[in-house]
């Protein structure tokens, strides 16, 4: 991105701006400053434990996807690394790659290894002076987004569960520019603004600009795909829809189980856009401090068959043999054979180890 983009999608601040304060008094001046802002982020370090974590995954003797996309989407920068090699690879998904997931059935397990090996790295108390403690205060509101994104998925039967938890963790990233770009930033921007609305209001007023606008910008210099870069970009708009609205009511969802403000009316106005009421808002805020409840997503592929599962699922309801064999209109036998195929097949040693197994991966 060139300093004159840079500038377009930052006009001048007010006279008692940061930015002013720091001494940009023009368009020009404060693009420069953003773009020396984005090309900091290129060196934002991941969690050392997440990175150490992705490394034992890959390590193992046999991977699995859905523990590599785990490794990966607990880490803002690991996300960022992953999804932009991904995008990278030529072919037909080249500027295509919209989760993890995706980015995880592209990449070997060879390249995510490379990839996990040359990032730079940050301890909670190994601090360095360029980023100080922003890492991890970025992640544990990114992770905490994210979780309540995933939550809302669950409730509403979202279908584009994968991507969102990318954009859930990366919404913020325009936040990082600006932290870099301005020293003010966000204590001296933001002021006494209390909810999420008055600090997007008081970045535009002061800066010209919010981290919103500035997340998409970086995302697109990044190679993103559209929707990642749009639901960055859009995740306080107040017309948002898809992940921007589920982004945007799970940011403030963080926030609320963070014990921070959040306007009561915009929680509601942001859940009817996603199809939520009143109630079942209420259980999702319930339900947030406690372990995450619902469906697993299914990232490895499932070994067992279509009847091997119905068998499993039974099993899983705590029904017996003969009871499993009365409603699939088989023999006992023939049960037994299919629940000696499912332990083997998962490396199960009884039902409940297989149930347990099988409901981990998502299967259940």
């Amino acid at each position: 991105m060139s300093q004159n983009a840079a500038a377009a999608a930052a006009p001048a601040p007010r006279s008692a701006s940061p930015a002013q304060a720091a001494g940009g008094r023009h368009n020009e001046g404060h693009g420069r400053r953003l773009t020396a802002a984005f090309e900091a982020l290129e060196s934002f370090p991941a969690l050392a434990e997440s990175r150490n974590r992705l490394l034992r995954v890959v390590g193992q003797e046999r991977v699995s996807a859905g523990d590599v996309v785990a490794a990966v989407e607990s880490d803002v920068a690991l996300v960022i690394s992953v999804l932009r090699l991904a995008n990278q690879v030529e072919g037909r998904t080249r500027g295509k790659v919209e989760s993890v997931v995706k980015s995880v059935e592209l990449l070997s397990p060879e390249a995510v290894q490379s990839l996990a090996s040359r990032a730079r790295t940050f301890d909670f108390f190994e601090r360095t002076a360029t980023w100080d403690a922003a890492p991890e205060r970025f992640r544990l509101h990114g992770v905490a987004t994210q979780r309540a994104a995933d939550r809302l998925a669950t409730e509403t039967g979202y279908d584009e569960r994968d991507r969102l938890m990318v954009t859930a963790l990366l919404h913020d990233i325009g936040k990082l520019v600006l932290m870099h770009a301005y020293p003010g930033y966000p204590g001296q921007v933001h002021g006494q603004a209390r909810t999420p609305e008055e600090r997007i209001h008081r970045e535009r007023r002061e800066l010209g600009v919010d981290h919103a606008l500035v997340g998409g910008v970086l995302a697109r210099r990044w190679g993103l795909p559209k929707a990642v870069a749009s639901a960055i970009e859009r995740h306080h708009a107040d017309d948002g829809t898809e992940d921007s609205a589920y982004v945007r009511l799970a940011d403030m969802l963080a926030h609320y189980a963070q014990g921070s403000a959040v306007s009561p009316t915009e929680l509601l106005k942001c859940a009817r856009i996603i199809g939520l009421g009143p109630a079942e808002l209420r259980t999702v805020m319930y339900d947030l401090p406690y372990p995450q409840t619902g469906r697993n997503r299914a990232i490895d592929p499932c070994p067992l068959s279509a009847r091997e599962l119905e068998v499993l699922k039974r099993l899983a309801e705590g029904k017996v043999y003969k009871q499993i064999a009365l409603e699939l209109q088989l023999s006992t036998s023939t049960v037994r054979t299919h629940l000696h195929n499912i332990y083997g097949k998962l490396g199960a040693v009884d039902r409940a180890q297989a149930v347990l197994l099988a409901t981990e991966r998502g299967w259940l």
